[in-house]
């Protein structure tokens, strides 16, 4: 059996990939759609040939694995054109640098490594670079030359392991608040502080509370394209994957449960904050929290990943495959800036010597 995986066009056999708009499978040689419970009974029917004693040797993908300066790469052969196929050890699903045909590697998703979980793109490469364009709007600050010049140097669908964690938890949260009250009288002004010990105590419930387990990306940049919506979250099929990259995770849920328990309890700390009011300042001063009957899931979510060079620099934006958040940093113009800076400081000056003389 192959250790690669493209998914064919029974129709013409074409390699066929998963069509974000349509949420469906379609071949983009004959147009011809293909809900997933189709192609499934497709790969049934697939598999059943495969045992028969006929196969066709020559239509069998070899693999290899080969140990590099920084760990262990793998080498396939592409089932459509016999190119050859590197990746490293977390490569789920990539496409072949020869034909571009999408595969998928199944055996980074089987047992323990098979997530429960996908959230298939909502939102193709188009609308990523059109997000990109938008996010570039109204940037006065921006280098002319980058908006005029720039140009996508890469653009990826990428699904991205995740780590999304479910757990109760039982909080006590005691906090120093302030009243503070002023009043004049004809000679002189007053100001009162009263000090205040303020508890709050209950319970709290987390649900998919996510954490990256990919190394390749910036957990900064990751938690700035949230949240996903977890009710179109789907039970993982492996033909999502064809026509986008994925990685299995190479961060375990263990290494990520550190940064999940600090959101949960930053969370609870300002849910629990919000319930109090009516003094002038409030300030936490001491925190209970448990986390109980915790779950942890393993899902792969949709991102885009856009990168630009200006200047020998790299700048990476990413956007939300489902939502369309982006984010991204931008250069600055320095000249621009101090020309503003100029101007404000030219307008102050003229303000102030203006009332200096008339006054």
């Amino acid at each position: 059996m192959s250790d690669i995986l493209e998914y064919k066009c029974p129709c013409c056999g074409g390699a066929i990939e998963f069509n974000s708009r349509l949420q469906k499978m379609k071949c983009p040689y004959c147009d011809t759609e293909f809900e997933l419970d189709t192609l499934k009974q497709f790969e049934e029917e697939d598999k059943k040939e495969a045992k028969d004693p006929q196969w066709d040797a020559d239509n069998v993908a070899q693999s290899n694995e080969q140990i590099g300066d920084d760990g262990t790469f793998k080498t396939y052969v592409c089932d459509s054109c016999g190119g050859e196929i590197i990746t490293d050890d977390s490569t789920a699903a990539t496409s072949c640098p020869y034909c571009g045909n999408p595969v998928v590697v199944p055996k980074q998703f089987e047992g323990m490594l098979k997530p429960d979980l996908i959230i298939p793109f909502k939102l193709d490469k188009k609308q990523a670079e059109q997000k990109l364009k938008e996010h570039l709007k109204g940037k006065i600050l921006l280098p002319r030359l980058f908006r005029s010049e720039n140009r996508i140097k890469e653009v990826k669908g990428i699904y991205v392991p995740f780590w999304l964690y479910s757990s109760d938890a039982d909080a006590e949260i005691q906090c120093r608040a302030t009243k503070v009250r002023t009043w004049r009288t004809s000679d002189y002004e007053y100001t009162e502080t009263s000090h205040f010990l303020v508890s709050r105590g209950g319970q709290i419930a987390f649900d998919n509370v996510p954490a990256d387990g990919s190394r390749k990306m910036t957990d900064e940049l990751m938690e700035s394209i949230e949240p996903y919506q977890y009710e179109a979250a789907v039970p993982f099929e492996k033909a999502y994957l064809a026509g986008y990259l994925a990685d299995k995770y190479d961060v375990s849920s263990e290494e990520c449960a550190e940064r999940a328990n600090k959101r949960m309890q930053e969370s609870t700390v300002r849910s629990f904050m919000d319930t109090i009011s009516g003094y002038t300042t409030c300030l936490p001063e001491k925190t209970d929290i448990r986390l109980r009957k915790g779950k942890i899931s393993y899902a792969l979510l949709p991102v885009w990943v856009l990168s630009t060079k200006y200047k020998d620099e790299i700048y990476t934006f990413a956007m939300n495959g489902q939502t369309g958040k982006f984010v991204g940093n931008l250069p600055m113009d320095n000249g621009t800036v101090w020309k503003i800076f100029g101007g404000v400081f030219a307008a102050v000056f003229i303000l102030v010597f203006g009332l200096t003389w008339l006054f």
